[in-house]
């Protein structure tokens, strides 16, 4: 099954025109014809089965069959993560964290980071992809990128669990002792040189649970990911 994305379709439409480039790719690249049915999400959770009505180049128009709700995460899961010095690793976890299931993103700049500027727009269109890739109905939250210190004083009360994993030889519970099935939870993954001490110490006097994510000294994206599964995992029944 192939899914598109369509972020302005609603519900209550009848009928859903393609941009130039998706109906190029539908006639062109899928040869898609007149009468053949598509799938398509608007990444706030809907299914819309479609028949096309009209294929060009230039514009595919279609009626639509059926709209389904698909149910959301039991449990809302948001990261933010420190981005990493090589782009390609960054867009590999926001690739990886959308096919698993997660809500929100925001990219922290901490005191270690050695990448302070992102292109938005690009991680917009990976996860976009993924969305489509992995059949989800519902697109994760991407954040303004904002510095850590400025981020964890605004999360407060918003969670069940808030979380910074680090790597200094601290006391430390692990993730799974700490996050239970339906909950909500944060967790602050940082750069390649880790959280500041500073930072540490700034999170803790705001609530911050200091967590291990296992004995592995993990790269920032490899953190983040197994962060996002683990709590997938914990959720499963």
């Amino acid at each position: 099954m192939n899914l598109f994305y369509h972020p302005t379709v609603s519900e209550t439409d009848t009928e859903i025109v393609f941009s130039k480039k998706e109906s190029r790719h539908i006639g062109k690249v899928l040869r898609k014809q007149v009468g053949d049915q598509l799938h398509i999400t608007n990444g706030k959770g809907f299914l819309f089965e479609v028949k096309l009505q009209l294929v060009t180049p230039k514009q595919c128009v279609a009626n639509i069959l059926t709209v389904n709700k698909k149910e959301p995460l039991p449990y809302k899961l948001h990261l933010a993560v420190a981005p990493t010095k090589l782009n390609d690793r960054y867009e590999w976890f926001l690739e990886k964290a959308t096919e698993i299931g997660i809500n929100e993103i925001t990219p922290v700049i901490c005191d270690h980071s050695e990448r302070k500027v992102i292109k938005p727009e690009r991680y917009e269109k990976i996860l976009q992809s993924a969305m489509k890739q992995s059949l989800k109905t519902y697109l994760p939250k991407l954040n303004e990128t904002v510095p850590f210190s400025e981020f964890i004083e605004k999360q407060q009360g918003f969670y069940d669990n808030t979380c910074i994993a680090h790597c200094e030889e601290t006391k430390k519970q692990s993730l799974k002792s700490i996050v239970k099935p339906s909950q909500d939870t944060l967790i602050c993954i940082g750069p390649e040189g880790d959280f500041s001490q500073a930072e540490i110490d700034r999170a803790l006097q705001h609530g911050f649970e200091p967590v291990s994510l296992g004995n592995s000294r993990l790269r920032t994206e490899t953190a983040a990911v197994v962060a996002c599964h683990s709590v997938a995992f914990i959720n499963e029944v």
